[in-house]
């Protein structure tokens, strides 16, 4: 059973908005909401991500919650991003593509596509387009994405690598001083050393390698995924010394 149109009507009127309001602003027909909210039609996974980023809540929450059952604190913290799921238990959305014998491919996010990962890591039509292959050497049983590094803040990696990563889905595994790409809303695509504050302040603290770079943190709600470095790719032959 989905609770999907109860809960839609429910932070609807929690934020004092028709449904002719909301549904110019998501750019959904006013008669298409009415149905949602009636549970006479189900949205479409794109339409369902656009609701789902504007309400800041995750998909599994609308699907599967009865909000009407939540306490006013609960639904407030809910409402405020405090409800983040850390531990993976919840459904952590990741859209995959498969080669013909049905194994998941690695996908490769050039450089040209890297500014719309943030837009499109949930967009099956993005992710399906992206180069893919194969390393031979790494689990079938977990999940890679390769991703552009810029600049020179990581090094030995250098300025146009491409970074290997496993996907987390239990960020409370994080281990402290390991690299990891960190997919955050504001930044996007990050790669940094990384040290593990979830249970602390509910932040993680990235470090460089370079030492010109000062570590910072970034909140929990603002991370979107989280890649375990796992090894990287280079076009450049590395320095010589001569003898």
């Amino acid at each position: 059973m989905s609770y999907f149109g109860s809960n839609l009507k429910l932070l609807r009127k929690r934020r004092s908005r028709s449904q002719a309001d909301l549904s110019r602003t998501l750019q959904i027909t006013r008669s298409t909401w009415s149905a949602y909210e009636n549970e006479a039609a189900e949205p479409n996974f794109r339409t369902l991500m656009k609701i789902s980023k504007y309400f800041s809540l995750p998909i599994d929450v609308f699907l599967k919650e009865n909000l009407h059952e939540f306490s006013e604190l609960r639904l407030t913290n809910l409402e405020n991003g405090f409800n983040i799921d850390v531990n993976g238990r919840k459904l952590r959305v990741l859209t995959t593509t498969v080669n013909h014998e049905d194994e998941e491919n690695i996908e490769l996010v050039p450089l040209a596509a890297q500014a719309g990962y943030t837009q499109g890591l949930y967009d099956p039509e993005y992710i399906k387009v992206l180069p893919t292959f194969q390393l031979p050497f790494l689990s079938k049983d977990r999940k890679y994405r390769s991703f552009p590094i810029s600049g020179d803040s990581m090094p030995p990696i250098s300025d146009g690598s491409f970074v290997t990563g496993e996907f987390i889905q239990n960020w409370n595994y994080i281990k402290n001083g390991y690299p990891y790409i960190i997919i955050t809303k504001d930044e996007g695509i990050v790669f940094k050393i990384v040290y593990n504050q979830l249970k602390k302040n509910k932040t993680i603290l990235l470090c460089s390698t370079n030492s010109s770079y000062q570590p910072y943190e970034v909140k929990v709600d603002e991370i979107l995924e989280i890649w375990k470095f796992t090894n990287y790719i280079n076009s450049e032959a590395p320095e010589l010394e001569k003898k």
